[in-house]
């Protein structure tokens, strides 16, 4: 799964040097934090939306969208793929009661 997410993020990261009126994600790289912030509000609501109507092929369509986006968020913020693959490996074993008690801890 995270070689597509590596593939995307080179493609993203290669974006922020494409012409602004050639590239979408070039557009959302120069209006900035909230724009892009704005886009996942906006996919995070439609993800919601194809739930509620319980029809998967729009659930799979929406979250990936919502997955770009947030892709697109990361390589604003310089955050690679890795570091949330890592975040999630260790997490990963540990309940949810756990992992929340681990962060009140820190």
């Amino acid at each position: 799964m995270d070689d597509i997410l590596t593939k995307l993020e080179e493609v993203l990261e290669q974006r922020k040097s494409a012409k602004v009126d050639e590239s979408y994600v070039s557009s959302l790289y120069n209006k900035g934090m909230d724009e892009i912030l704005k886009k996942i509000n906006e996919e995070s609501a439609e993800v919601i939306m194809a739930a509620k109507d319980s029809a998967n092929d729009k659930i799979i369509y929406e979250v990936a969208d919502l997955w770009f986006h947030t892709l697109v968020l990361l390589r604003f913020k310089e955050i690679k793929v890795d570091q949330i693959t890592n975040e999630l490996s260790k997490r990963f074993g540990l309940s949810g009661l756990q992992e929340k008690a681990n962060r009140r801890n820190n």
